[in-house]
């Protein structure tokens, strides 16, 4: 827990990912059971990625206590984490392809929305502090930034299933896209974190 003596910024931000690990995990929860029950690619993989927020921000709280050469190592580790979406959402595209039945577009869309709401509040609380706590919080921001982008397809593939094409394809394809944003992720906080270890090590 956060000490008197603690810098102002390191306690606003420890209380800030643990805020954005709460809710991540809780909605995570929601999302899981709602693209359970109709059937959806891209919610499944948002839930995962909600599930992977709320470890990485868990991460975040308990390693800045830590030295920076250690943070950069969890950096590291944390490239596996943000990993997991992109990996469960080629085996949704694949259960998807064998079962090519469309979700329920209007809760597609609302679950979507919820989801935005979770995340543009996430971002915009981890933007004032996303210059302190080297990689980790860098991987936390990326989370919540990406999120936002792939909650605003989610409730796109909603509304043209609903509207315009009847169709699994909508939904698929939005999956597909936030595996690829987190793969991307994954990449960026790797290379921070390498960086950062550089950069810890002593000096000869």
């Amino acid at each position: 827990m956060p000490t008197p003596d603690e810098p102002a910024d390191r306690r606003g931000l420890r209380r800030a990912v643990l805020i954005v690990a709460l809710l991540n995990l809780a909605f995570g929860v929601a999302e899981f059971h709602i693209a359970f029950g109709i059937g959806s690619v891209s919610l499944f993989a948002d839930s995962v990625d909600f599930f992977e927020d709320a470890s990485v921000n868990l991460l975040v709280f308990f390693a800045l206590a830590w030295s920076a050469r250690t943070r950069a190592r969890v950096g590291m580790v944390l490239t596996g984490i943000l990993l997991l979406p992109a990996l469960a959402g080629l085996w949704t595209v694949a259960q998807k392809l064998a079962t090519p039945v469309p979700p329920e577009a209007v809760v597609l869309s609302l679950t979507g929305l919820g989801a935005l709401f979770v995340n543009l509040f996430c971002a915009l609380l981890l933007s004032a502090y996303r210059s302190h706590g080297g990689s980790l919080t860098q991987a936390a921001f990326l989370s919540a930034r990406n999120d936002t982008f792939a909650n605003l397809a989610i409730i796109a593939a909603g509304l043209v299933t609903a509207y315009l094409w009847r169709s699994m394809w909508p939904d698929l394809i939005v999956g597909v896209a936030i595996a690829y944003l987190n793969a991307d992720a994954a990449r960026t906080v790797w290379n921070a974190a390498r960086e950062e270890h550089r950069g810890a090590r002593p000096v000869a």
